[in-house]
């Protein structure tokens, strides 16, 4: 043991120390010290005056008398010490206690994963980063292009736990139990109603996707790593809003059922114009996949009746069935470079790709392949990418092995140049020699909406035509491609500019350039 080792213990030591054991050294009196008597001389003469003795005797006494006072007042003033430093180290006893019991209560439970992926979707400014932070209490916009814009470019991600009252039945998050504590010296984790420990429910992880227009290919990726989503409509604004339709659209063509609607910014308006405002919503989503969806009036930012977006997300998106029996199957939404300028060159992290399991487990230490891969700079052709997991989170938590269910990011030994600036999103990750062909040209079986979804006027969708430029997205893949064929049964064939890897029948979200910007137009299955 290490002297600064030794010297903690010892510290330790003295802070566990009982009353009854405390010395006068610990509560600070110093002890008296005895006097030895000198041997007088004998005076030898005898004749002595009376006068003399009787002076000597009273002042022997006066003397005493003072020594005594003087030790009377030391004693006491030894006592108001002891006093004083007892009822010190009581108070610093009854904190460590308070702190001990706090611990027990608030001690956490082995972390779980996430069995759930909640995406916040709806029109520009609506409120999705808000509600995410009131939900969770992170804000999601952490890019500078991003809090300088105000808006949401990248896929934002959080996730929260939710926990229940086994007296009250309450549902609430962790962020909304702990910032409902009268005191930030309360312990964490505990009723506002009952103060009794709350317990866990279950974890769910959140995608803010952007809502501005010219970033709907964003949103599209993201609604493949949704599994129920919830959909804002500000109540300062009409229903429905351009990128509201699309959105809803697109959750239809991700086959995503469960879906709550949030009445976002009551706060704004008055009692009549949110009633109105709701009855724009029920005629807005009659006929579509949102009918039945519950419709929650709330205020995000001041947290007003945000409890019951978490009891209406507990009722209508459960967790789905999990597959993690099947072969190692890993979508890629982003890759990044986590090491900050000036780090030495031996302390370097290697490349970090994040998104969700699709199916499978994998664990640290795991040899994984990503398809289509990196992008060779001479010949402009892509190669697949052999490497090994360093590392698995969930947030800020430090995972052996994942599962399905969550957003999850794999540390790699990859070089960071090749993960920075989201160089591998759209990648297909799984087991080496599991996945499937990398293609060039594909084939869809085409399904067109009736119209244009996004733009402020009504557009009649046309039928696809030879040598049209077509956007595609894939799982989280994006590319983009040149009609060759137009067959039989609404089949067509594209030449892509970037190469896809993708199973057989995914869902395929298909957009065309309309006044200069892409729209969503229909939906397809991809075909062998």
């Amino acid at each position: 043991m290490g002297y600064f080792e030794l010297l903690m213990a010892k510290k330790k030591k003295k802070a566990v120390v009982d009353h009854d054991d405390i010395s006068a050294k610990d509560l600070g009196i110093t002890p008296e010290k005895k006097e030895t008597k000198k041997s007088t001389k004998k005076t030898t003469s005898k004749k002595k005056s009376t006068k003399k003795t009787t002076t000597k005797k009273s002042t022997s006494k006066k003397s005493s008398v003072k020594k005594t006072s003087a030790k009377k007042t030391s004693v006491k003033k030894s006592t108001s010490k002891s006093k004083k430093s007892s009822s010190k180290r009581a108070s610093v006893t009854k904190k460590s206690t308070r702190k001990k019991t706090a611990k027990k209560i608030t001690k956490k439970q082995e972390f779980i994963q996430s069995s759930c992926n909640v995406g916040l979707v709806g029109h520009v400014d609506h409120g999705k980063t808000t509600l995410v932070k009131s939900l969770s209490g992170t804000w999601t916009e952490r890019y500078s292009d991003e809090q300088n814009r105000g808006i949401t470019i990248k896929l934002g991600y959080a996730e929260t736990v939710i926990l229940e009252c086994p007296n009250c039945h309450l549902l609430i998050s962790e962020n909304l139990a702990n910032k409902a504590r009268k005191s930030k010296k309360d312990p964490k984790g505990m009723c506002p109603n009952c103060q009794i420990p709350l317990e866990f429910r279950r974890r769910l992880s959140f995608v803010d996707a952007p809502g501005h227009e010219i970033l709907m290919a964003t949103m599209l990726s993201g609604a493949s790593l949704m599994d129920g989503a919830i959909l804002l409509v500000a109540a300062n604004e009409d229903c429905p809003q351009p990128q509201t339709r699309e959105h809803l659209a697109a959750l239809e063509i991700a086959k995503i059922e469960n879906i709550i609607i949030v009445q976002n910014k009551i706060d704004s308006v008055g009692r009549e114009r949110t009633l109105e405002h709701y009855r724009q919503i029920k005629a807005f989503v009659k006929g579509t996949i949102a009918e039945n969806a519950p419709i929650i009036p709330v205020s995000a930012i001041f947290d007003a009746n945000v409890d019951k977006v978490i009891e209406a997300i507990e009722e209508y998106i459960p967790s789905p069935e999990l597959d993690d029996e099947s072969d190692f199957l890993f979508n890629v939404a982003r890759s990044f470079d986590v090491n900050r300028p000036g780090t030495k060159i031996d302390e370097l992290k290697g490349g970090v790709i994040g998104g969700s399991i699709i199916s499978g487990v994998v664990h640290v230490g795991d040899e994984i392949e990503i398809r289509p891969g990196i992008k060779d700079p001479e010949t402009g052709k892509y190669r697949p990418v052999i490497t090994k997991v360093a590392s698995i989170y969930e947030s800020s938590h430090s995972l052996e092995s994942a599962r399905p269910g969550g957003l999850i990011a794999f540390g790699t030994l990859l070089d960071p140049a090749t993960t920075r600036t989201d160089q591998l999103i759209g990648s297909v990750v799984g087991a080496v020699g599991t996945l499937p062909e990398i293609k060039t040209t594909i084939q869809i079986e085409t399904h067109l909406l009736d119209t244009v979804l996004g733009a402020e006027e009504e557009i009649k969708v046309q039928p696809i035509k030879n040598n049209e430029l077509l956007m595609i997205v894939v799982g989280t893949s994006l590319s983009a491609g040149i009609v060759t064929k137009i067959g039989k049964k609404n089949v067509i064939t594209l030449k892509l500019k970037r190469p896809l890897c993708a199973m057989e029948g995914s869902i395929t979200a298909i957009s065309r350039r309309i006044n200069n910007r892409f729209r969503l137009i229909g939906y397809g299955y991809l075909m062998e």
